[in-house]
């Protein structure tokens, strides 16, 4: 994995939340988690808000350009779209989600099946992804809204048996997920601690390597991802040298 110098390891992307209706009647993104990873919200334009269940039970947070939201491992979360909303994503552990840290939350005999998820959660070639990415948006709002409606009736039973499903359907992928997190947070925290030292010792030969890094955008239109239309950044370092 390339060396990055960004910010706290973490990966960087442009959002164009979802504005087609789910069954529901609102318009966003396929409701999920993430088993290890934040994720931040930095809200760029437009207006909508933020649903999420967690241990203290269902919330609607409310979004417009300015707003800062992150939400920690264990938060199922909703974008919602009410004109115009776009977002800068903040992802903590860079190169965890792309490894599986995310299930999405399909009715529950979806989720207990591996490959009945994979099936679900699978966009195919580009013919037709729109499609099954709505498709996909409205399944995983089916099982929010059951989880939703569970926990406000004081019933956690549905939530705790989504977390086992979830953790079960990652167990496989998650053994790599040590390696990741060594070599982009874990690294990235380690090389300060060892600047510190430096600079507490009077060492500042690392100034002399001081150097301005661009995040290069994705090329060609922006891809379907589970909250939105998704443009990605290359935050590795020196990419003219690579």
């Amino acid at each position: 994995m390339s060396a990055a110098s960004f910010p706290g390891g973490t990966s960087l992307s442009h959002l164009e939340v979802y504005d087609g209706a789910a069954p529901d009647g609102l318009c966003g993104g396929s409701p999920h988690m993430h088993l290890v990873s934040t994720e931040a919200y930095v809200v760029t334009e437009g207006r909508g808000a933020l649903q999420t269940i967690d241990g203290k039970g269902f919330q609607e947070t409310p979004l417009e350009a300015g707003s800062v939201v992150w939400f920690t491992p264990g938060t199922i979360h909703r974008a919602v779209n009410r004109g115009g909303l776009k977002v800068v994503v903040l992802m903590s552990n860079a190169g965890l989600p792309e490894a599986g840290d995310a299930v999405m939350t399909f009715p529950a005999e979806i989720v207990a099946d591996p490959d009945a998820y994979a099936e679900t959660a699978a966009l195919g070639d580009s013919y037709g992804r729109a499609e099954r990415a709505a498709r996909r948006r409205d399944l995983a709002v089916t099982g929010f809204e059951r989880l939703r409606d569970a926990v406000a009736a004081g019933d956690r039973r549905p939530l705790e048996a989504f977390y086992a499903a979830a953790g079960a359907l990652v167990a496989g992928r998650a053994s790599d997920w040590d390696r990741l997190v060594r070599e982009r947070p874990l690294a990235q925290a380690e090389r300060s601690l060892a600047l510190t030292r430096a600079v507490a010792d009077g060492d500042l030969a690392h100034l002399a390597e001081a150097r301005v890094q661009q995040a290069i955008p994705s090329e060609g239109e922006r891809r379907f991802g589970m909250c939105g239309r998704l443009r990605t950044y290359d935050v590795t370092d020196d990419k003219e040298s690579q």
